[in-house]
């Protein structure tokens, strides 16, 4: 495969890989805070967190093969996650981000642009 075939698999995977995780946690945090049975929600849960799970361990693998670095990888991951995570609570609790939050959203996209482009 070309290298930026294994870069875009690689982005695409853990993009997938973080967004269901985060996804699976707060839909089952708040069906737990609305009294439904812990254990019910809780495996239903890890079932999805471990297909998840599947797809961030083949993101790091093909990641780390076609950027030849892992903290490149790691930045993927971790801006996904800081991405994300905000746009997910919102959408499922309908609270606004603080400032902060914007702010770190901001840079956090700022510097997926840098690990992912600039060399």
């Amino acid at each position: 495969m070309d290298s930026w075939v294994l870069k875009v698999a690689a982005i695409f995977l853990l993009l997938v890989g973080e967004t269901v995780s985060i996804f699976i946690e707060v839909i089952l945090a708040r069906r737990y805070a609305f009294t439904q049975p812990f254990w019910n929600l809780f495996l239903k849960g890890f079932l999805v967190i471990a297909l998840a799970s599947a797809f961030l361990i083949a993101g790091y693998m093909l990641g780390f093969r076609s950027f030849k670095n892992i903290w490149v990888v790691s930045v993927i991951s971790l801006t996904t996650i800081l991405i994300a995570e905000p746009i997910i609570d919102y959408l499922v609790f309908r609270q606004m981000p603080t400032a902060g939050a914007l702010i770190g959203l901001i840079l956090a996209a700022t510097g997926f642009v840098f690990a992912v482009f600039y060399k």
